[in-house]
């Protein structure tokens, strides 16, 4: 893909449709302008990422904790494969899109707060099924959780080591089960000042 390579701003139209093997008027049949084949391949990974938290691994799926881990291992082998089939696209995501206008950073904003509304969700129907701590600020550690997550993708693109992502996956999950799983130590602690 062209943007991960030369980045969004020293891509022109020319660009794409060489790479596409086409020629500049057929590519504005397709597509208005550069902008509009981001917001595309954009959209393509936000859908990727709603798919990996649908169906078994949708936030309710979960009914114990065993159940939990197993769901957080696969979403870490779903999200691990998004990552490994197009780090370019995280690239562009994670560090070009919202410098190109305001409007590019809103879409970018929603889409990381609607992953941790997903989270918050996740973590709500483990507080009911009574798997997860039942003092946790749901909304605050679901962000947390978000920005953990994406600082590790960043960290694995620009690493180049496959391993790192395995690792970083099972320390994530280790932190969630480890952190916000229900046990009776946990409970009524209080915060230190």
């Amino acid at each position: 893909m062209e943007f991960s390579e030369r980045g969004y701003h020293q891509t022109g139209i020319s660009h794409i449709a060489k790479r596409l093997g086409i020629g500049h008027g057929t590519f504005y049949r397709y597509f208005e302008n550069k902008r509009d084949i981001l917001e595309h391949v954009i959209d393509s990974v936000c859908d990727k990422i709603r798919l990996a938290m649908a169906e078994a691994n949708a936030p309710t799926a979960s009914k114990t904790l065993e159940d939990y881990e197993a769901q957080l291992a696969r979403l870490g082998v779903s999200l691990s494969r998004i990552l490994h089939e197009t780090p370019g696209l995280f690239r562009i995501l994670l560090l070009e899109a919202t410098s190109i206008d305001p409007e590019m950073t809103r879409r970018i904003t929603d889409f990381f707060d609607w992953c941790a509304r997903q989270v918050d969700a996740y973590f709500e129907n483990g507080m009911r099924q009574g798997f997860l701590r039942s003092d946790l600020d749901r909304q605050a550690t679901a962000h947390v959780l978000v920005g953990m997550i994406f600082s590790t993708i960043l960290m694995t693109i620009n690493a180049g080591d496959p391993d790192l992502l395995k690792r970083m996956n099972s320390a994530v999950r280790r932190m969630l089960l480890d952190g916000i799983a229900s046990r009776p130590d946990f409970q009524n602690r209080s915060e230190p000042t």
